[in-house]
């Protein structure tokens, strides 16, 4: 059965006026959410105390979840674990995989690639010693740069500031026939696009959950291992939760079985109880439907806004086999038009240098809204409004 997105709209606690096409950067508020935190923090918490570790199965509810999102990501069930924070994600499957190709030193990225994952692997870098490095090259430079120096290639799906989809198994295909690992970020992919970590062959994946999986601010992070590495890969960062049995309080640390070692510290049981909630909304939805609507909306945009704004110049790869589910725009006052559009009830967000970032999240968003905030845009770029001191003063998020 085709999946009903005006059934999923309702799903979803969306303020009046207001057309949101920031899910990309954080997912709105699913109306399941406040009941199932209420019961988290007050029969759970506030009734069962501690016992509520074993009475309301906290402890299992980082792979518990895992295994709902495992369905989003193409992953094997009992190969996908939530918490900690997407950095932290990050840096254990850097470790893990460099641990894994001892004779090569060279992490291999791309510009285009998140900030605090190449911090990530810098940091991991200086750590290691001088003999480690990581290495950048532009987006499309990245198939050509994987060489047999390269221990592990680290790359984002989809690119934050500009939508651009790299091919995960032709990529990683290439890392494999070169001895290198794959680590691949889905930050911006996940529960936006169809993503397919067996079929891709990734040894191991990341994300965030307050995108487009719409856990809320802060909301935990998941890491995928690979069947053929679940027994061997070794966490960098052993925490007690990752231990064979945590509750032993032994002094020297053992790895736990499979995608429980990739735990660190204790679950953040509130925040997995409004994951747990949220991912209700996924149900009844077909990752393929998802796809094919996420498609049409996006071309709707691209040809609206260039048609109404030919002074906006499209950021975003023209086709749709090469870009996620956002659609970017430049100008060099991105900024304050981003600014005017919220104003307007329009909300997207910038990111520097130049860039107007649109998200569009099938569940909750039809041609209805791309419609209504071309409208809006034509106006302020038509009269000017965007030209505004209030406007042009940079606050702390963008």
């Amino acid at each position: 059965m085709p999946t009903d997105f005006t059934a999923t709209r309702a799903l979803f606690d969306l303020p009046e006026g207001v057309i949101y096409l920031d899910g990309n950067s954080l997912g709105p508020l699913p109306r399941a959410v406040p009941a199932r935190l209420q019961q988290a923090a007050t029969a759970e918490w506030g009734q069962m105390l501690i016992t509520g570790w074993n009475k309301a199965g906290w402890m299992e509810l980082p792979t518990k979840i895992g295994d709902r999102i495992a369905r989003l990501i193409g992953a094997e069930a009992g190969h996908v674990v939530l918490g900690d924070t997407l950095s932290i994600k990050v840096y254990q499957a850097l470790a893990s995989s460099l641990e894994m190709n001892p004779d090569r030193r060279v992490i291999l990225s791309d510009t285009g690639n998140f900030p605090s994952d190449l911090y990530m692997a810098e940091g991991l870098c200086r750590t290691l010693g001088p003999e480690y490095s990581l290495k950048t090259v532009a987006p499309e430079d990245v198939m050509d740069a994987i060489d047999d120096s390269v221990a592990v290639l680290m790359i984002t799906e989809v690119d934050y500031r500009t939508g651009r989809r790299h091919d995960m198994a032709a990529l990683t295909a290439k890392a494999h026939s070169v001895g290198a690992l794959a680590v691949w970020d889905l930050a911006h992919s996940a529960g936006a696009t169809d993503v397919d970590v067996a079929g891709g062959k990734a040894d191991f994946a990341v994300g965030c959950t307050y995108k487009y999986l719409n856990s809320g601010p802060g909301g935990p992070a998941f890491i995928y291992v690979a069947p053929r590495h679940a027994e061997t890969a070794r966490p960098a960062l052993s925490g007690w939760m990752g231990h064979e049995k945590p509750f032993a309080f032994d002094l020297d640390y053992r790895p736990g079985a499979g995608i429980e070692r990739m735990r660190v510290g204790t679950p953040p049981v509130l925040q997995l109880a409004a994951l747990d909630a949220a991912l209700d909304v996924w149900d009844g939805v077909e990752i393929a439907d998802l796809r094919a609507r996420s498609i049409d909306l996006c071309e709707a945009f691209i040809e609206q806004v260039e048609a109404a704004c030919p002074m906006l110049e499209l950021a975003t790869p023209r086709d749709a086999a090469m870009r996620g589910s956002q659609v970017s725009f430049r100008h060099p006052e991105g900024y304050a038009i981003m600014q005017a559009l919220i104003a307007r009830g329009v909300i997207g967000d910038f990111r520097a240098p130049d860039i107007l970032r649109f998200g569009f999240t099938p569940l909750y968003i039809g041609l209805d809204e791309v419609a209504g905030a071309v409208k809006i845009l034509a106006e302020i770029m038509e009269t000017g409004a965007w030209d505004r001191p209030e406007y042009k003063t940079r606050a702390r998020v963008t």
